[in-house]
């Protein structure tokens, strides 16, 4: 047969034979429908978004020139396939399958003799595409590695850490022995990931039964737990450990907040620079460095990265809707997944986050019952298990963790909060434009604004006026739809009037039927803390603005002649994210933790530690992480009444009444910080005499220990 050439394509007409017998029209076009399978997407389209999507001729015999293309490749890998022997093992031009079997045959015999005349190779060859070479197993292997070094999301989370480490400092310059912002609540949270380890490695069933607050059970339940962190908790023994398991995760925290929130920025369709001052933005606003001694604040990074994930495998964007073949039932599972650890952390911004997915839920079941009829099994089976089994994975870790909670409620009525509690931490407005005193750029400058403010750690909550500026201009200038951009800014409104607590109308149609109504809802004292959300929305409000600005940025540059003031103003697309990152600079205090006193390596429990107090008594947890020995020391966010009671009863320690009193709830030992004694209702005691039989009194280093 002879080949037409159709203009310069060389597209074949007819169905010719091959040279195993089978016509080229014969085998069906491999070419699937352009549906990209990255994550990655263009520097200015969204997450996934491939540069093919949306081209015409995905359907069969849609004659488009992409889709004759496509046939002419498919023709040559044919080819290709048929005849890897040379350039003259290709279609015969003038026989069928048997002579191209004849000629192989004979070629073979006079490259032996050495008299053949070589036919000459088709010169077309040259312009086809080559075969893909074979590779072993060790270059596949590092090929795969490399492909891994250098993907989007590897490059962001290295970037992340380095960023976290630079944002944090000097957090990491002596890791062993200071703690950020304050050695109270950081050296409480230290104790939680150490005696979560502990525990789980010698006696799981007595992880809610704490070594403090002796002789209280559900201990561990008294404030959030950050049980998530179990793993780290693993590693290490003692004070020293726990300090740099503590410091570690503290960067880590920053870390996974700045990368989940730039996932989940490009998943929603913002590009790369975009994305990057939703992370930046979420990670280090100014109003989060006065929660630097909150761990369990801090560790919110896996809020945007389940919600990613969740968005991911559904299909749908903010930018682009809703997308049926990007569908993908394990990204489901593993949002859910991610979204219960991040309830284990604590219910102190875990509660918030079940409600909200919960509503997002029931509003997504809402939306496809009435629009059934026009898309037609949205989810698909897998990706309806997927939800099923991850829902249900999600409220049972809820469920577990909340019985402890429970239980403490129902033994210590005080530790209810009320709606007196929450006026007292509910901030005014002037709040959302006041800096901490930890924030390098504002915090002298806002100082008389937070002394008018009743208390101002938990009160100052700007976001930052960068991040304000940018998600202002994305109202107007943005890659969101008009519809998305109202739907965020609702958002923000919505979730600042929570985070003011009873202070907006009296908190009678935002914070109050909540605090009345949603179960747990009230065991949240600091409405404050809202305001993780509102910087969420504003990020992605600002991701909008500087998508848009990135584009045209990208439009001026190819429209100028000569071109080369592109790279300078594709340089002042980074500026947004500059500027949100030197608000997020820290001036965070680093104070050196008191060092453990030597008896509490030697004495037994159960003991008790004088003096004691809330703030005293979170560095004995501490000091407690060698031997874990029961203990009437303890901090939280409340005081059981025993506790107040042992305190109130050894005032006059060590007379018969106090001695009588600790021996009938079964403490042994007393150690008495000498130290720590001035100013205190403890002051003096150790001058006073020990007359009560069967007491001893022995110094041990620094400390003076009573055994009973």
């Amino acid at each position: 047969m002879t080949t037409e050439q159709s203009g310069t394509t060389g597209r074949r007409s007819g169905a010719e034979p091959r040279p195993d017998g089978t016509g080229a029209r014969n085998r069906p076009d491999e070419r699937a429908e352009a549906t990209p399978t990255g994550e990655g997407g263009t520097a200015e389209g969204g997450s996934g978004v491939d540069a093919t999507a949306g081209k015409a001729g995905t359907g069969p015999g849609a004659g488009t020139a992409d889709e004759a293309a496509a046939e002419e490749k498919a023709e040559a890998r044919d080819d290709a396939a048929a005849g890897k022997g040379g350039a003259h093992d290709g279609p015969a031009k003038g026989g069928d399958a048997g002579d191209a079997a004849g000629t192989k045959a004979e070629g073979r015999d006079k490259s032996a003799t050495g008299t053949a005349d070589e036919k000459p190779a088709d010169p077309w060859s040259a312009f086809g595409p080559a075969p893909e070479p074979v590779l072993g197993r060790a270059r596949r292997a590092v090929r795969a590695v490399g492909r891994f070094l250098v993907h989007e999301w590897t490059l962001a989370a290295v970037a992340a850490l380095a960023l976290a480490a630079a944002m944090t400092w000097p957090t990491l310059r002596y890791p062993r022995h200071t703690l950020p912002q304050d050695y109270w609540d950081p050296s409480l949270q230290a104790w939680q990931m150490a005696w979560s380890g502990h525990i789980l490695r010698t006696d799981p069933a007595m992880l809610w039964h704490a070594n403090t607050f002796y002789p209280e059970n559900w201990s561990f339940a008294f404030s959030d737990t950050l049980l998530g962190y179990a793993p780290a908790g693993l590693i290490g023994v003692g004070p020293e450990h726990a300090v740099l398991r503590y410091n570690i995760m503290f960067v880590l925290a920053h870390a996974l907040a700045a990368f989940g929130a730039y996932v989940l920025a490009r998943q929603l369709g913002a590009g790369r620079i975009g994305g990057a001052v939703a992370g930046a933005s979420f990670a280090y606003a100014p109003w989060l460095l006065a929660q630097a001694g909150h761990l369990h604040i801090l560790s919110n990074g896996g809020i945007p990265l389940a919600l990613a994930m969740l968005a991911r495998g559904h299909g749908w964007s903010l930018r682009y809707g809703y997308r049926p073949r990007r569908r993908h039932a394990g990204w489901a599972f593993a949002g859910w997944l991610v979204a219960a650890w991040q309830l284990s952390l604590g219910f102190g911004i875990g509660l918030p986050f079940a409600y909200m997915l919960a509503g997002t839920g029931v509003v997504s079941v809402v939306l496809w019952f009435v629009r059934r009829r026009r898309v037609k099994r949205p989810f698909g089976r897998r990706l309806f298990l997927a939800d099923v089994f991850g829902g249900l994975a999600f409220a049972a870790v809820g469920a577990a963790l909340a019985v402890p909670y429970f239980k403490v409620a129902e033994l210590h009525p005080n530790a209810e909060r009320t709606l007196g509690d929450i006026g007292l931490y509910s901030p005014p407005a002037s709040g959302f434009f006041t800096a901490p005193a930890e924030s390098r750029v504002w915090g002298g400058l806002h100082e008389g604004a937070r002394a008018v403010l009743p208390w101002h750690p938990e009160m100052t909550l700007l976001p930052g006026f960068a991040l304000y500026a940018l998600a202002a201009g994305g109202l107007f200038f943005s890659v969101w739809r008009v519809r998305h951009r109202i739907f965020l800014l609702a958002g923000v409104l919505v979730t600042m009037a929570l985070a003011m607590g009873t202070r907006f109308f009296g908190g009678r149609f935002t914070y109050v039927p909540l605090f009345d109504y949603l179960p747990g809802w009230s065991g949240l004292r600091t409405p404050g803390r809202m305001m993780l959300w509102t910087t969420l929305l504003l990020g992605l409000l600002a991701a909008g603005a500087v998508t848009a600005l990135c584009m045209r940025v990208r439009e001026l540059a190819a429209e100028r002649v000569p071109p080369w003031p592109g790279p300078w103003l594709r340089l002042a697309t980074l500026l947004p994210l500059a500027l949100v990152l030197v608000e997020g600079l820290n001036a965070t205090p680093q104070p050196v933790v008191p060092r453990q006193p030597a008896a509490m390596r030697t004495v037994d429990g159960p003991m008790l530690v004088l003096p004691s107090s809330q703030n005293l008594d979170q560095p004995v947890m501490l000091w407690s992480t060698d031997r874990f020995q029961p203990m009437v020391n303890g901090g939280s966010g409340f005081t059981p009444r025993s506790q107040a009671q042992i305190r109130e009863a050894t005032v006059s320690f060590p007379d018969y009444a106090s001695v009588d009193y600790l021996r009938q709830i079964g403490v042994k030992n007393v150690v008495v910080l000498r130290d720590e004694l001035e100013g205190t209702p403890w002051e003096g005691m150790l001058d006073r005499p020990v007359d009560t039989p069967g007491v001893t009194r022995e110094q041990v280093g620094e400390a003076v220990v009573f055994r009973l």
